[in-house]
């Protein structure tokens, strides 16, 4: 199991973490004899959060440890035996261990609705079982990575993006994969320093208002800082009046160090309120004017997407951003769902389907495969593409459809296709080397430079294509139709 810098990434055994209705079904499926039964779930969500173009898959780094570490000790098995379940469901949990398979979308890669992002073949008590961690593991992870990478995107290149958000998070552990998953969508660091710790290096930071207002003067609460941190000169200016008190204390501390010839490095100023605009151009040429130009200002305070996307055509002068809320708690949420597509009985396999009123609703049937079509000559994407498993697909004029719409179709050509699904677990046994973080976020700026900019763009994103292949629609189509005459006695 990877650990990060001698931390262990889940901090307690979680086998219990599940709906208890996975425990009563699971008892039934072993009353019935159906605990040698496979089951296909498939994990996707149906909406990006903020009416996005697009989300970032996350939460593998703690998916892998949970099922490695899934076993029920006797601490476990008390709860079922204070609940009156059979003596037979509870020595077949004493016995538990996860030997099926797992397949999943790599960590820092853009995906989009309605596509398997991860699936599960397992025996179906085994299946079941994991089911509730699993969900809250990747909906809290993407929410934060897809949350992260929205600021990214907004973000004008060569000014860095910092994760503040640890003190808005919801819960110690959110706080912590906030910090892991905002730097892995392309944050440059993090004020966490717990975080910063599990990732081996330095968390971010200089100090606050209270520091300034626990002095007789701001003046002297910059100097005092300034003298005690050189390796990093940034002074919050907003205490007080951030241009006719802020700015210029801060810039007197400047001149005092560069006159006494101290060692400082890295000049800078934050500012955390008002009109971020208009007092980071005002800041900016007051710095310049005094003759520090190399001076950075970083700006903060409840930063999202837009308000970003806002200042920079307002022209502010900024060289990095410190951002909390909209990485740690995010608004929108993915709503993840973990739905059976197909069941695997005496080496049968008999693809499942759940059909709505609401055609979005009605999942996408069998165990699949998932592939990323490349447009060659533009190196952008072109299409995300299921197909049955053992499909073989067209390379040349493939013709692929809407799975909600079949009218809606198209034929491309000269595109290279890319299995999304790793194998994760191959009968119960961890196959997957996980990156490292930095890995992961150079694949999600690889990734997403590959997604047309009016995908990515924050109003009104054009809808990237999740498609099957023209045999995989018609099937879906033709299961859907008989299922109805079955339900109807047909």
């Amino acid at each position: 199991m990877m650990k990060y810098n001698g931390y262990d990434r889940l901090s307690r055994n979680y086998t219990l973490l599940t709906d208890e209705y996975e425990y009563t079904m699971a008892s039934s499926y072993l009353d019935n004899n159906k605990e040698k039964e496979i089951a296909v779930f498939d994990v996707f969500f149906r909406k990006v959060p903020n009416n996005g173009g697009y989300a970032i898959m996350a939460g593998l780094d703690k998916v892998i440890p949970f099922i490695e570490n899934i076993k029920f000790t006797n601490k476990e098995i008390e709860y079922f035996k204070r609940n009156n379940y059979s003596k037979d469901f509870i020595n077949y949990l004493k016995n538990f261990k996860f030997t099926g398979d797992i397949y999943a979308i790599p960590d820092g890669t853009p995906v989009f609705p309605n596509e398997p992002i991860l699936t599960v073949k397992a025996p179906i008590i085994e299946a079941q079982i994991i089911e509730t961690a699993i969900l809250s593991i990747i909906n809290g992870a993407m929410e934060h990575a897809t949350g992260a990478r929205r600021i990214i995107e907004a973000t004008p290149k060569g000014v860095d993006v910092m994760e503040f958000g640890s003190r808005r998070a919801d819960g110690l552990e959110a706080a912590i994969d906030a910090s892991i998953y905002g730097m892995m969508a392309g944050c440059i660091g993090t004020s966490n320093v717990l975080a910063a710790d599990m990732l081996g290096t330095k968390a971010l930071g200089t100090h606050a208002h209270s520091y300034v207002q626990s002095y007789d003067s701001e003046y002297e609460a910059f100097l005092n800082y300034a003298l005690t941190h050189l390796e990093n000169v940034t002074l919050l200016v907003d205490t007080i009046d951030t241009l006719n008190s802020g700015v210029p204390n801060a810039i007197r501390v400047f001149k005092y160090l560069k006159e006494n010839k101290l060692p400082y490095k890295n000049l800078g100023i934050r500012i955390d309120s008002g009109d971020l605009a208009y007092l980071s151009k005002e800041a900016r040429r007051m710095l310049d004017e005094a003759g520090f130009p190399e001076a950075k200002i970083v700006l903060s305070n409840g930063l999202t997407a837009e308000t970003i996307e806002s200042l920079v055509q307002q022209g502010a002068k900024f060289d990095a951003l410190g951002v909390g809320d909209n990485i740690s708690k995010p608004e929108g949420r993915m709503g993840c769902v973990f739905k059976e597509v197909a069941m695997i009985i005496n080496g049968v396999k008999i693809p499942k389907i759940k059909i709505s009123n609401d055609s979005i609703k009605t999942t996408n049937p069998d165990f699949k495969k998932l592939y990323r079509a490349y447009d060659k000559k533009t190196g952008y994407a072109i299409a995300d593409i299921m197909t049955r498993r053992d499909e073989k697909v067209s390379m040349k004029d493939l013709k692929i459809k809407s799975p909600v719409d079949s009218f809606k179709q198209t034929v491309i050509n000269d595109f290279e296709l890319v299995e999304l699904q790793k194998t994760i677990f191959k009968d119960g046994k961890l196959v997957y080397e996980e990156p490292t973080l930095d890995e992961k976020r150079k694949h999600c700026n690889k990734e997403m430079a590959k997604l047309y900019p009016e995908i990515k763009r924050l109003k009104m994103p054009h809808i990237y294509y999740v498609d099957g292949t023209e045999e995989y629609v018609n099937f879906k189509n033709d299961l859907i139709i008989h299922t109805k005459r079955l339900d109807n006695g047909d």
